[in-house]
């Protein structure tokens, strides 16, 4: 391997001398997503390097202190346990796959007692979750990632959940996990130092189109199912916003002024199955995160997902999963917990 350094790229600008360094203090929960948590600290990085002085520093804890493994199975050594912090710092969570069984009392403890401290108090990807639970979200803006956000909206109705990439307050701040790390650390550098700043960060993570709390998650649903056909995403877009209360074919037709048998046609062409076959992929697809996700009865999961009856959704169930949801629920249960 060639050992040669290219020149390092000049500065964005320098910065004046602050009087002390701003500190994140990244906690990490067991099985955390080590993609989003490598991009929010390649920003702070980054933004040392391009602004020529320590703008950022960090720390990264674990709940006890110990190794924090993430969902790719790979271990870290961390800096401590949790800890009393400096009123200054910025605490950081750092979620990921089955974050309700990483949220532990210790932790929603020590969240609510550094938050009475006056300390700011953000998360990425699934950690949104906790401090949903800590009661640190109440009232407020928030997201998370896209595959969570029914689970969520059902647990914690009293927080205004958005589909946004990030949020981002004086005091709290959540993201969608994977790339939006990057979008919202380059949002508090741009706050702290300016947007040429932020825009030299971006230009060293080779990262061309940087993203607002405006924007939303997921790809277009033309750009999700590959089809570009107009009155096809709008029909899908209305199924997906009416998964409680389906809409009868006749009427998601009228609605896009087609006929139920053209509707057919059209399912038919593009994506090989019938309206009502594909509305019906969409209901047990949220189920099944219902399922996975959170603590909801099965008779709950079924009537939040359009089923009249248990019997009806079990029967569903099991023809497209090849298992029952009840059985969903218990293999789940033991591989978490395994």
């Amino acid at each position: 391997m060639d050992q040669r350094r290219p020149p390092s790229p000049r500065p964005a600008r320098q910065t004046a001398p602050r009087a002390s360094t701003a500190r994140f203090v990244f906690v990490l929960l067991d099985r955390f997503t080590l993609f989003a948590f490598a991009a929010a600290l390649e920003s702070l990085r980054l933004a040392n390097r391009m602004g020529g002085a320590e703008l950022y520093s960090w720390r990264v804890l674990s709940e006890t202190g110990a190794p924090a493994r993430c969902s790719a199975g790979t271990e870290f050594a961390v800096d401590g346990g949790l800890e009393e912090l400096s009123r200054d710092d910025t605490i950081v969570l750092c979620g990921g796959l089955d974050v309700a069984e990483a949220t532990s009392k210790r932790l929603l403890n020590w969240l609510r007692r550094e938050d009475r401290r006056g300390l700011r108090v953000g998360a990425l990807c699934t950690a949104g979750y906790v401090l949903a639970r800590a009661g640190l979200l109440d009232g407020r803006r928030a997201t998370i990632h896209w595959e969570n956000q029914d689970s969520f909206a059902e647990e914690f109705d009293e927080i205004d959940l958005t589909r946004s990439v990030f949020t981002l307050d004086e005091t709290r701040f959540t993201t969608a996990g994977g790339t939006a790390a990057i979008d919202l650390m380059l949002r508090i550098i741009a706050r702290d130092h300016g947007e040429e700043l932020a825009n030299a960060v971006a230009d060293q993570l080779v990262y061309s189109a940087i993203r607002t709390d405006q924007d939303t998650q997921r790809l277009s649903t033309p750009a999700r199912i590959g089809v570009r056909h107009p009155k096809l995403a709008a029909v899908i877009q209305t199924m997906e916003a009416n998964i409680e209360e389906p809409i009868s074919p006749a009427d998601l037709a009228a609605e896009v002024s087609m006929s139920t048998r053209q509707l057919e046609r059209l399912f038919r062409r593009y994506l090989n199955r019938s309206p009502k076959r594909y509305y019906m992929e969409l209901r047990l697809a949220r189920a099944r995160n219902l399922l996975m996700q959170t603590d909801m009865s099965v008779i709950n999961v079924a009537l939040a997902c359009g089923f009249a009856s248990p019997s009806h959704f079990s029967k569903c169930y099991r023809a497209h999963y090849d298992t029952t949801p009840y059985r969903e629920r218990g293999s789940h249960g033991a591989a978490a917990s395994g």
